[in-house]
């Protein structure tokens, strides 16, 4: 599982599988939000067709009233008691209500979950709204029925099972007027799934696909503003389909006057379920899904010209979407058949639509795996990733001052001994057990001057929301032998009242460090944790761990399950 600064290879739609029960929409509206059929806009190049009866915008002008700032869009089918967190947290915000409202999409459920709905919008009249559809089997038909439904300035997209922050829509509304941004991309956190991290190190006002790394971060839980959705007709495409939000994301990427990051508040909460109904999580048609990945590359060579900047945005593909997947434990478990077939796949894409740039610019041992795949070593590809997989790091951490901790750490190769590499005529490079690879293949130089280890904090609690603790970082070579030598990093941090959250941070924090050296991305615990008495507090260092073992165990063991930890 090779390193990926971005969004989790598991990302991916909710399975909305089920008969049609009935053949008309049913709306359940609050007071005044009757809806009459309408037509989309026609889409923009590289954009999907909206459907063909969605419901029009509830002013003739196509306008919001002005007192909705944001239409949350949330498709649903079967989600149980999943949804419990999500409706609370919706009923949480410090946005009044009425200044946002929920426009739930149900696709058809069968267990109740409509009739449920129904009961909160009449609870709620006015800003909880409902709307039954004939079930679609995913939820592109219910987002883009939504986005027709939708009266609010801004549209952001939920996924039924996960969650907000509570000052989440308050933020992020603030934060696009602030910039006039047309989409805003609210800092996320993972409660047994990988999200980007690289991309919310800072606030990025004015974030673009040349300069920051946007491409990370596809899946479509952003604020869009709905004027900008409507004229650029972006629509999600339908049917049963893969990268259905790539494919509209990359597209609003391109299309967007201005996009911004907000990256010092937790505003939505991804959540893995345990029974693995997120449909990123099942195993899918090789053939479909890398037809549908090369959609996604058409949108990028539509708006891009063949060089390094093209390179760049393809390679978050190759990366995540290809072979961090070849090196999972869940795909590495799968029946070869399988296997060799998302193989053939993964080398017809890199084969066809990459150019040797693209691969080029990864660390050393993806380069090692796409040269594998390109020359068509299928055995060589499991030998590498097997080995690749028993990298972790290790750490150490003392208290050296009333707010100040030091943590030393590196890397280790599988079996516990120090991960080493080699000097050879002057470059550094890596050494795995798969032979017959080109010398600039396995060289990490750049890597090595550039590796770091960062100190996170992780809120105790099952919210999955991280922050990066500002510290000041060495990274020391040691020699083994004479040609050979590992690395060893030291951090020293200071922590600070708003480090984290902006101050919202009351609670228990586990503090970890993060490895990222040479194409590893790789967190390990450390025994000691922040207790933080109520929010802008003054954080206390206590030695121990915040997280009882077990729960830690069980969370590695979702995460290896789901192909992700290192990123």
């Amino acid at each position: 599982m090779l390193s990926s600064p971005n969004e989790p290879t598991t990302d991916g739609p909710r399975t909305t599988n089920g008969t049609r029960t009935t053949d008309e929409t049913r709306t359940t509206p609050g007071p005044a939000a009757a809806k009459t059929p309408g037509q989309d806009p026609d889409p923009a190049p590289g954009s999907a067709p909206g459907p063909d009866r969605d419901p029009a915008p509830d002013t003739a002008s196509g306008e919001a009233p002005s007192e909705v700032k944001v239409s949350v869009v949330v498709a649903v089918y079967n989600p149980g008691a999943a949804i419990d967190e999500l409706i609370a947290s919706l009923l949480r915000q410090t946005m009044p209500a009425g200044a946002w409202e929920a426009v739930f999409v149900d696709d058809g459920s069968t267990d109740g979950s409509g009739a449920r709905l129904d009961a909160l919008a009449a609870e709620h009249p006015g800003y909880i709204r409902v709307e039954h559809i004939p079930n679609s089997g995913w939820p592109s038909r219910p987002r883009n029925i939504g986005i027709g439904l939708a009266r609010g300035t801004y549209v952001q997209f939920a996924d039924h099972d996960d969650w907000f922050g509570d000052e989440a829509l308050q933020r992020l509304y603030a934060y696009a007027e602030e910039n006039g941004a047309d989409v805003v991309v609210g800092k996320m956190a993972g409660r047994g799934r990988n999200v980007p991290r690289e991309l919310f190190r800072k606030n990025r006002p004015d974030a673009t696909l040349a300069k920051d790394p946007l491409i990370d971060s596809l899946t479509p839980h952003k604020m869009f503003r709905r004027r900008f959705l409507l004229d650029e007709g972006l629509r999600f495409p339908e049917g049963k389909r893969r990268l259905e939000d790539h494919v509209f994301v990359t597209a609003a990427y391109f299309a967007a006057n201005r996009v911004s990051v907000l990256s010092d508040y937790v505003c939505y909460i991804h959540v893995a379920l345990t029974n693995a109904s997120n449909a990123g999580f099942q195993r899918f048609d090789p053939a479909g899904y890398f037809g549908n990945l090369r959609e996604a590359l058409d949108i990028v060579d539509a708006h891009t010209e063949p060089g390094a900047f093209r390179d760049r945005l393809h390679r978050r593909w190759l990366r995540v979407e290809m072979l961090s997947r070849l090196t999972s434990a869940r795909h590495l478990a799968a029946p070869d058949e399988w296997r060799r077939s998302f193989f053939h796949e993964v080398r017809a894409v890199l084969t066809e639509r990459f150019a040797p740039g693209v691969a080029a610019g990864l660390p050393a041992a993806q380069r090692a795996l796409a040269a594998l795949v390109e020359a068509d070593r299928f055995d060589a590809v499991r030998d590498l990733a097997l080995w690749e997989s028993g990298v972790r790091a290790k750490a150490t951490a003392r208290i050296t001052g009333a707010q100040e901790i030091t943590v030393e750490g590196e890397l280790t190769a599988p079996g516990g001994a120090p991960l080493t590499f080699r000097t050879v005529e002057g470059k550094d490079v890596l050494t795995p057990p798969v032979g017959d690879l080109p010398p600039a293949v396995l060289d990490v130089t750049a890597r090595v001057r550039s590796a770091r280890m960062d100190l996170v904090a992780r809120r105790h609690g099952g919210s999955g929301e991280e922050f990066f603790v500002p510290g000041e970082m060495t990274v020391t070579r040691v020699p083994v032998s004479d040609d050979t030598f590992r690395l060893h990093h030291r951090t020293v941090a200071k922590l600070a009242p708003d480090t984290l959250n902006s101050g919202r941070n009351a609670g228990q924090w586990e503090l970890k460090a993060r490895i990222n050296s040479c194409g590893w991305t790789q967190d390990t615990g450390l025994p000691v944790f922040l207790s933080i008495a109520s929010d802008g507090a003054p954080p206390l260092l206590k030695k121990g761990t915040a997280t009882p073992f077990m729960a830690r165990v069980k969370r590695r063991a979702r995460r290896l399950a789901g192909g992700g930890g290192r990123r």
